[in-house]
């Protein structure tokens, strides 16, 4: 479909091609890139003719921003399972191929959830008049009977404090308050939306509610995971704006407090679905594979515009540009859009499995999924030595603002199957501070991406995917990780979410 196209300002390009970097704003403490007596003193690892190819169109045609709105605009939500999902998939194949990329479809078996409508109130009593609440339900919560559920409300605020109320808590709802103010935050309490309302209905709760994991409201629910096991009572759970969390936490201050919620969500069969996968095959260790992934599908709320359509044209625009270099990489450069990690991650599970032969190939493997924010340092999960054998590469970012090794590993949560195989992670890691203004929103729109911070962080996705697609030698690869004890009631979740949901 015809898309407007979006220019950077010129003098944007010229600092790349000085080496000047643009003003930054404030960004996350970071390890310095500062190279050494060695380095400055040795010739590019790199051509930078080839430089310029890759990050001089993306920061000027536009074409990342473009795509996004194909994807937000014409597509829109993409709830695994949905017919958005499946558009989605089948514009995805069709793009990569009209880019002259090499692209394929891989089966993928995905939960079919349907939100259905969802209301609620305050119950009036002699203290208050009654109050619509603002909430979604949570992604794989049952609905409640047709006329509702209504019960006395009683709030906790960690898992502990409701193991320690124990039977207290029958027949009741369970409100879930925390105090998440910033994006860090989110790792800290996303416990209880993914294992609260599983954790409050073995003690007898009749349903959960959830604080939204949010750095902002305007009364706007955040929707998210939460988890059953396949044994044990499930029990309906939605989020609430901070607002209205407030609201209960004030009312329960001064008594009793009860809620009505209504719920018609409903569980579907498993659906048929599919990762989209395209390949720039190596020109001399084609076996070799660098993988760049991102999730194509999104909540049934907003458009996914940051989680994760930001992500997704970031690895296809890669994809694209490093396509029309003169000579291909050396490396293979596989680029993955996977189905399912918002409720399940099957499509991270089944890539593994599906490739599991040619895992320890993989010399690289990259997840974009914490929205279209400019870059602001480079992260990477190695062995010995894995910073060392960047740096060289690093120089041709300084213009994008990024001049720093990040100290948080690499990661995401459609790559962590990867992991027992022992993939070494890099990462370009973006501004996220006001990623969970809108994540898992109605307001996940285009309208809340920023056309120059998205192509900065396309730019630098591309460079150093060609980077350790081209680069002489292979980074280290890390320790396997630690064996597990037995699995929480659910798997845990870049503060973007490494973890997913």
């Amino acid at each position: 479909m015809p898309v407007a196209t979006f220019i950077l300002p010129a003098s944007l390009a010229l600092q790349l091609l000085s080496g000047a970097a643009p003003a930054a704003k404030s960004a996350p403490k970071a390890v310095p890139a500062k190279p050494s007596a060695t380095a400055k003193r040795a010739a590019p690892v790199y051509a930078q003719a080839t430089a310029e190819k890759l990050i001089g169109p993306a920061l000027t045609d536009g074409h990342a921003y473009a795509r996004l709105a194909e994807l937000t605009d014409g597509i829109g939500p993409r709830l695994s399972g949905s017919p958005g999902a499946e558009a989605a998939v089948q514009w995805a194949l069709r793009s990569f191929k009209a880019d002259g990329v090499k692209a394929w479809l891989e089966p993928v078996k995905v939960p079919h959830w349907v939100r259905g409508e969802a209301s609620g109130e305050v119950l009036a009593s002699e203290r208050t008049r009654g109050h619509p609440l603002a909430l979604l339900a949570l992604g794989g919560s049952p609905p409640t009977a047709p006329e509702g559920l209504s019960a006395e409300v009683v709030e906790v605020t960690s898992l502990e404090q409701l193991e320690s109320l124990g039977a207290a808590v029958k027949g009741k709802f369970v409100f879930f308050n925390h105090t998440m103010t910033v994006a860090a935050d989110y790792g800290r309490f996303a416990g209880l939306r993914s294992r609260g309302p599983a954790a409050a209905a073995k003690h007898g709760a009749v349903g959960a509610l959830v604080r939204s994991l949010a750095t902002a409201s305007l009364r706007t629910p955040h929707t998210g995971a939460t988890n059953f096991p396949s044994e044990g009572p499930r029990i309906p759970a939605a989020s609430v704006a901070t607002e209205d969390a407030d609201l209960l936490h004030r009312l329960l201050a001064r008594g009793p407090v009860r809620v009505k919620l209504m719920l018609g969500s409903s569980e579907l069969p498993d659906a048929d679905s599919s990762n989209v996968v395209a390949e720039i095959r190596g020109r001399e260790k084609p076996q070799e594979i660098v993988l760049i992934g991102a999730h194509l599908d999104s909540w049934d709320v907003g458009t996914g515009a940051h989680d994760d359509g930001a992500g997704v044209v970031m690895v296809m625009e890669a994809a694209r540009l490093i396509a029309k270099l003169p000579q291909a990489p050396r490396r293979t450069v596989r680029v993955v859009l996977f189905m399912n990690e918002e409720n399940g991650l099957r499509g991270g599970r089944a890539y593994a499995e599906a490739h599991a032969a040619e895992l320890p190939r993989h010399v690289g493997a990259l997840e974009m999924d914490a929205g279209g924010g400019r870059p602001v340092s480079v992260s990477v999960r190695a062995g010995e030595g894995g910073q060392d054998l960047l740096r060289p590469w690093l120089p041709p970012l300084t213009a994008l603002g990024v001049t720093q090794f990040s100290p948080r590993e690499a990661g995401g949560a459609d790559i962590s199957p990867l992991m027992p195989a022992r993939v070494p992670f890099f990462g370009v890691e973006v501004d996220s501070s006001r990623y969970f203004d809108v994540h898992h929103t109605e307001a996940d729109t285009l309208d809340k991406v920023d056309p120059q911070d998205l192509a900065r962080s396309t730019a630098a996705v591309a460079w150093m995917t060609y980077a350790l697609a081209e680069m002489p030698g292979t980074l280290t690869r890390p320790e396997a990780p630690a064996p597990r004890g037995p699995a929480p009631v659910t798997a845990p979740a870049q503060q973007s979410k490494t973890s997913g949901n």
